[in-house]
């Protein structure tokens, strides 16, 4: 396998784009390729045959394109079939989970909300997670899925209408009265300044992108798959491809924010 291999990155529609601007930040001389599934998305309300199924053929996508390691950027898909995955392609794949970890760190006894999609809660990834953690911490699960929607429709300019969809959701959790809100899906990463305006300053908003993009790093390190001389590029790909432009945009938000 060359160092000069692009790396594939996918999401069950554009919320990976947040991931996708932090891969590209760590590592700017890489080829990325992103796959959006709009046309299938969301996955959150979907069975997991149903989203296994769109990830292997996602997948085989990649193994074509000679994708030296792939990105589910997607915390829904990864707790849908990861391991399945794993067994199926000889390229590494790094998965996304809620940085439940992270929050907890942050002291003894800590109250966490986690913002995540009824799929991702539901799932037994999560619940193993939760295990590790709950006998010493509260933890409270808020699924989402306005937020997905929000993000997919282009709605994120409409600043009152996201206002008021998450003031729903931190009313509905008293998320001001938690520790930290744990954003488990990675459409939400495009409302961490407005959840920054509305939260206590020291509520802490922790999600898994940087934590995702070290790991990618480091597997890439450990194998001499990294490229560090090369120019680098996006490129954008979509199931419906009219959503490409908006792809774009998210992109440039993406800018904004970090």
């Amino acid at each position: 396998m060359s160092s000069k291999a692009p790396i594939g990155v996918f999401d069950s529609g554009l919320g990976g784009i947040s991931v996708l601007h932090t891969i590209h930040q760590l590592m700017p001389t890489e080829e990325l390729i992103y796959v959006g599934d709009s046309k299938y998305n969301p996955y959150g309300t979907k069975t997991k045959e149903e989203i296994t199924q769109r990830c292997v053929s996602i997948c085989d996508y990649f193994m074509e394109k000679g994708c030296k390691a792939v990105v589910i950027a997607c915390n829904t898909a990864t707790s849908a079939c990861v391991p399945y995955l794993r067994e199926k392609y000889p390229f590494d794949i790094i998965g996304m989970e809620p940085a439940l970890k992270v929050a907890c760190s942050f002291g003894n006894h800590q109250k966490i909300s986690v913002w995540a999609t009824p799929f991702t809660l539901q799932e037994e990834k999560f619940a193993n997670l939760m295990k590790r953690f709950e006998n010493e911490h509260i933890i409270d699960k808020v699924p989402c899925p306005k937020l997905v929607e929000l993000v997919e429709n282009d709605e994120l300019d409409n600043i009152d209408l996201v206002r008021d969809t998450l003031h729903t959701y931190i009313q509905k959790d008293q998320a001001n009265t938690f520790d930290s809100v744990v954003l488990g899906c990675t459409h939400f990463v495009f409302f961490k300044k407005e959840l920054r305006d509305l939260l206590p300053l020291s509520v802490h908003i922790v999600d898994g992108n940087l934590g995702t993009a070290y790991h990618l790093q480091d597997i890439l390190k450990q194998k001499d798959l990294l490229n560090e001389t090369g120019q680098g590029s996006i490129r954008m790909e979509n199931t419906c491809p009219e959503k490409i432009g908006l792809a774009r945009k998210l992109l440039r938000k993406m800018e904004e924010i970090s």
